[in-house]
């Protein structure tokens, strides 16, 4: 503080600068990094849970990869549609799955705020997990966090043999 003074004292307008940055940094009810995180429990086949924060937006494979979890190769760039309103069906273009590698379990909070199951989707958990297949079978790739996601329990079931020559 003693250095602003000194600094304030040579140049006004510097020390305008820098007492307005310091008291805009973090005003009553703006928003923060902390608003826009939630916490998932990501369980592995052995049993080990482990909490990880994940950002609203991101999806739970983006996720599970931004800490190292691993769900399997994650192949998404396949023909999605969103359906907007009764009418409109939106194509997006590299968007969908194109394997069913990365299933997981959805339990607990915010499971209702997915996204129903595409038919691509369903393609997908069907050839790949066909006989592993339960109500609250996803692909970590389809799936965005929500805020209402925080808390929820992701179950890593075990993986296909994927890396056999």
């Amino acid at each position: 503080m003693l250095a602003l003074r000194q600094l304030s004292r040579k140049t006004p307008t510097v020390s305008r600068a820098i007492t307005s940055a310091i008291s805009y940094a973090n005003p009553e009810g703006a928003p923060s990094v902390k608003d826009s995180i939630v916490h998932l429990t990501f369980v592995d086949p052995s049993g080990a849970r482990r909490q990880v924060p994940a950002f609203i937006g991101d999806t739970i494979s983006d996720t599970a990869e931004t800490h190292q979890i691993d769900l399997g190769p994650t192949s998404t760039g396949a023909l999605f549609e969103r359906k907007n309103s009764e009418e409109w069906l939106e194509p997006l273009y590299g968007e969908g799955c194109t394997s069913g590698y990365d299933h997981v379990l959805l339990n607990g909070n915010g499971v209702e705020t997915a996204p129903p199951m595409n038919r691509v989707e369903e393609r997908m958990l069907k050839a790949y997990w066909d006989t592993e297949l339960y109500p609250e079978s996803r692909l970590a790739s389809m799936i965005p966090v929500t805020k209402e996601m925080d808390g929820m329990t992701v179950f890593v079931p075990d993986r296909i043999v994927d890396d056999t020559p």
